[in-house]
């Protein structure tokens, strides 16, 4: 018989009970108490939605109550010195102090996992770490979910070698390598006591083996497994977001029990594993995408799945990509949504359902009436007029090189705005938005409910752009921005104002801590109905001499952090993404907006893992941008990019050819500003010095 499992699940609840209850206990509304519990509701809900669908393992140990990195370096004792914290002592109020910074010290450095919008709290090493003494939370909550379950259980953990790749070296001339051997004694103690729980499977997850590794990063994986083969329970390796078929040759060596591979990414790796698969090894089959929101076509996963199944037998396991950390909790949450497009779409919970039907269907039960059922949606998404709007594709055949070049190049265009724009050697700014105040979401939500007119919300909201202005100009900032107070999110904002994008009441995804978002969904081609900023940026440029921003999301960042259409290539979606705000550039010009900033920090986040497809990426993506962003060559076009690493593809951002770069240096100690500086790069450039998630003044 087939198995059935998931590798994780999303920790923040179905009405975002874990955002809630971690900012009362920052705001000492809570206490621990109230926040552990919290906690423990979640995770019995969680594992009670994987045992009702009959999944043959409960996954846990995917629970956090910030990050997963945070927690392995809490689990593992490597916490960073600087902090003076105690591992095996270390609270609620400690651990959350390494996330957001102390009044001493500021916060632990944060970046995205992979491709993905979520961000890491990055460990920091130096050759004095130990790995001798951490909490003991991680193993008690798989100690709850055994009490908790008639299931197996199944732990999550982060890799050893993918844990090391991760954590930053914070001293010179120390290579983080030289901490393996100490960090494999703690994995192996770890899985010695999971065995003693009698913990049959444990998960191990390796992403970076979805990377170009190095060598003596490959060579790593024998040294680690070697150590972690004698007395653990079964390991699963698991690799996903692409390809680990460059590997298995070396993988296949490793004494493990079983390789999940992600199939949504990289289906083509399927044949080079079916044919290298060790004799006694579990594939896990992951045909179930963990990352977007689309229902699976599950006749033709069947289709997949059936030859696989009668080669392996009971060795094959079902699953999704990835975690389902990175999609919504449930379609059930959503009262409101469009009931034409409603069919397509599958959350966490419908995940699991599909997973089911899967799995039930490889083992000869008879789920006809469910595959016919997800054949019909499909077809009717395939088919729908909703989809496909020709005047958009006309467009977007029409597009030509100069579709993406400016009048004149970038030394030309700065002497022109600095005669225009009379702005001093150092020009101060902010990035954009000013804090969403509680009278301003109130306002917002008295407006959603319809007890609100629009000339009172709108009245409201300019109260709240002049309290910004003046703010601004108390300061003496030289160019000034509107505050935001009328968007709810740089991408829902205008996502509401576009064709093509569906959205949700509920469908939010963890982004760091807290922090969640709500992506919306691109189902069909995307063009812009009607001016989205201008009355809104004209009214604000009113209030001041100085020159105000106009603030829009750029097209890649549109792009990455939606739900995109599966259906075709997103470079086609991308462009006609460039397009709609191209259109809003030009009529903020006619407005008289000298200054637009088009935000792109999902720049860097949708470079591929493979460096070999770099290139095909950051060819369309800064085309898009540069669509985006013609305009008169005294407008003086900025961007702005954050918390990613830049320094290996700075020829690609100075291609983009905006006029002023904003990026964070703050967190990353100027690095990134010395990187471009060592770059050469050639247009303008703002160093940002502050750290927005943190109130520590530095």
């Amino acid at each position: 018989m087939a198995k059935a499992h998931i590798l994780g699940y999303p920790r923040i609840g179905p009405q975002r009970e874990l955002k809630f209850a971690l900012e009362a206990f920052w705001r000492n509304e809570a206490d621990e108490a109230f926040l552990q519990k919290t906690g423990d509701e979640l995770r019995i809900l969680n594992w009670s939605k994987q045992s009702s669908a009959a999944l043959d393992f409960v996954t846990c140990g995917d629970f956090a109550f910030y990050d997963q990195m945070l927690n392995h370096a809490a689990l593992f004792g490597c916490l960073p010195t600087r902090f003076g914290f105690q591992a095996p002592k270390l609270d609620l109020r400690d651990y959350f102090a390494l996330a957001r910074g102390t009044a001493s010290q500021p916060a632990m450095e944060m970046t995205k996992w992979f491709d993905t919008n979520y961000h890491y709290l990055v460990p920091e090493l130096d050759r004095h770490t130990r790995f001798d003494g951490g909490i003991q939370w991680w193993l008690d909550e798989v100690a709850q979910a055994i009490k908790f379950t008639a299931n197996q259980v199944k732990p999550v953990l982060i890799g050893p070698v993918s844990f090391l790749w991760l954590c930053k070296s914070t001293q010179a001339n120390f290579d983080r390598l030289d901490l393996l051997p100490a960090l494999i004694d703690a994995y192996a103690r770890l899985l010695g006591k999971l065995k003693a729980l009698g913990i049959q499977w444990v998960q191990v997850d390796e992403p970076v083996l979805a990377l170009e590794l190095p060598s003596v990063w490959l060579d790593a994986f024998d040294t680690a497994y070697e150590r972690l083969a004698k007395g653990t329970p079964k390991l699963l390796l698991a690799t996903y977001f692409d390809s680990a078929a460059d590997y298995a040759n070396r993988i296949i060596r490793l004494p493990v029990q079983g390789i999940h591979l992600d199939l949504v990414r990289a289906p083509a790796q399927l044949n080079a594993w079916l044919k290298a698969l060790p004799e006694k090894w579990v594939l896990s089959a992951g045909v179930i995408d963990g990352r977007n929101i689309w229902r699976n076509d599950l006749e033709r996963t069947l289709a997949l799945l059936t030859p696989i199944h009668k080669q392996l037998g009971e060795r094959l396991w079902i699953a999704p990509s990835c975690s389902l950390l990175h999609v919504p909790v449930s379609l059930e949450c959503e009262t409101a949504l469009d009931e034409d497009i409603r069919p397509w779409l599958a959350f966490a919970d419908e995940k699991i359902e599909e997973l089911r039907i899967l799995c039930a269907a490889i083992n000869g039960k008879d789920m006809g009436k469910e595959i016919d059922a997800a054949s019909a949606a499909i077809a009717a998404r395939r088919n729908s007029r909703r989809v496909h709007n020709d005047t958009v594709q006309r467009r977007i055949a029409g597009l030509k090189p100069e579709s993406a070049r400016r009048g004149a190049p970038f030394a030309v265009r700065i002497e022109k705005q600095r005669k225009a724009l009379k702005l001093p050697l150092l020009p101060t700014t902010t990035i954009g938005s000013f804090p969403q105040t509680t009278e301003i979401r109130a306002a917002r939500a008295t407006y959603k409910r319809a007890e609100m007119g629009a000339a009172e919300y709108l009245k409201k909201m300019r109260v709240e752009i002049q309290r910004a202005v003046a703010i601004q100009e108390s300061l003496g900032f030289d160019v000034l921005v509107h505050g935001e107070a009328e968007r709810n999110d740089m991408v829902e904002y205008f996502g509401e104002r576009l064709y093509g994008y569906l959205f949700t009441a509920n469908g939010w995804v963890q982004s760091y801590g807290s922090r969640c978002v709500k992506p919306p969904v691109i189902y069909g081609d995307v063009f812009r109905p009607e001016p989205m900023t201008v009355d809104t940026t004209r009214y604000a440029q009113s209030l001041t001499e100085k020159p105000m921003k106009g603030m829009l999301t750029g097209p890649v960042t549109m792009l990455q952090w939606s739900f995109v259409r599966d259906d075709q290539a997103r470079a086609i979606t991308a462009m006609q993404l460039a397009l709609a705000i191209r259109d809003e550039v030009t009529d903020l010009e006619r407005a008289g907006i000298r200054i637009i900033q088009i935000d792109e920090p999902a720049f860097r986040e949708g470079l591929p893992l493979k460096r070999h497809d770099w290139q095909d990426y950051l060819d369309w993506a800064t085309c898009a941008f540069r669509i985006s962003s013609v305009a008169q060559d005294e407008t003086q076009i900025h961007t702005h990019m954050c918390y990613s690493e830049f320094n290996d593809i700075l020829p690609a951002i100075a291609a983009m050819d905006a006029d002023v770069i904003t990026i964070e240096t703050s967190r990353s100690h100027m690095e990134l500003l010395d990187g471009f500086g060592q770059f050469h790069y050639p247009n303008e450039i703002g160093p940002g010095v502050y750290d927005i998630h943190s109130p520590r003044v530095p």
